[in-house]
């Protein structure tokens, strides 16, 4: 396996882009990395060994790619920008454990280009598709053992948040249902060319193999949590009209999962969604 120039520098990335003639595209979120302590930090988050199968979403150039590679990752590295498939091509050229797939990450068949019982899902994601991006390997139940992803610090904040706050949201509630979210460590803007106006963040969700709290049904139990977010300043009971839960049962509903109605659905913890929705779901059944 080559060992090469390391890519996560200023110099060598403004090389190979002008050597390609690669304008970075803003429609596409593309910011490069150019700090090699920061690809350093990932590959560690994520407990890269010799072997591990890794999906890796939005390769660039190849900066993280390179990076994971050497750490002996197989990685199949899937990107949407045609024009950095020849740059991919150049800049990995050596490294046999890498495969680099050409699609867009929300519509390829990833079972298809991934086999493995079990990988690791390692990215540096563009911030406008970060939340659709996650919700997916979650929501689909892909056999994700481990999500290690570079999302705008805000957004890692959203994830790890306890109710009670501003941050706390619908993200918060179905990242914590799935995962086991902790933030790794704060990138600077400057870590980037060209750097972005935010400071970002690394964070690290561990997939968990059963969920904090039991929910007779999945379905409704998002159903409600996203109602309960949708209006943020309507009391639980409003916002829970509003999302379609009957009135005839409403009372009735949060009497069963002894809930106050007149809170907000910030203040609600992941025991007391899954309370409502389990009674909600009893209650419908039973009609």
């Amino acid at each position: 396996m080559a060992i090469k120039p390391r890519i996560a520098q200023k110099d060598v990335t403004l090389h190979i882009l002008k050597t390609f003639g690669i304008h970075m595209s803003k429609k596409l979120g593309q910011n490069f990395l150019i700090d090699g302590n920061v690809v350093e930090g990932i590959v560690s988050a994520a407990k890269v060994s010799q072997g591990d199968a890794v999906l890796e979403i939005g390769p660039g150039i190849g900066t993280l790619t390179q990076g994971l590679a050497e750490a002996g990752a197989d990685v199949t590295a899937v990107e949407l920008d045609r024009r950095l498939l020849d740059v991919l091509a150049k800049t990995l050229e050596g490294y046999d454990n890498v495969k680099v797939v050409h699609g867009d990450i929300l519509k390829i068949d990833i079972s298809r280009e991934i086999n493995k019982e079990k990988y690791k899902l390692v990215a540096n994601l563009p911030y406008y598709i970060t939340t659709p991006i996650i919700m997916k390997f979650l929501e689909e139940h892909l056999p994700v053992e481990l999500l290690v992803t570079m999302v705008q610090k805000e957004v890692a904040e959203r994830m790890v948040a306890k109710p009670g706050g501003k941050d706390y949201g619908a993200l918060s509630v179905a990242v914590q249902y799935y995962t086991e979210p902790e933030i790794m460590f704060i990138v600077p803007p400057k870590a980037f060319i060209p750097s972005p106006a935010v400071e970002s963040a690394v964070i690290r969700c561990t997939v968990r193999t059963t969920p904090p709290v039991q929910v007779a049904s999945e379905r409704m139990f998002f159903r409600v949590v996203k109602a309960a977010f949708a209006q943020r300043r309507k009391t639980l009971a409003n916002a829970l009209k509003a999302g379609g839960l009957d009135k005839e049962i409403l009372e009735q509903v949060l009497t069963e999962a002894n809930v106050d109605g007149m809170r907000r659905g910030e203040q609600l913890s992941l025991d007391e969604f899954a309370a409502i929705a389990n009674a909600w779901t009893n209650l419908t059944n039973a009609h």
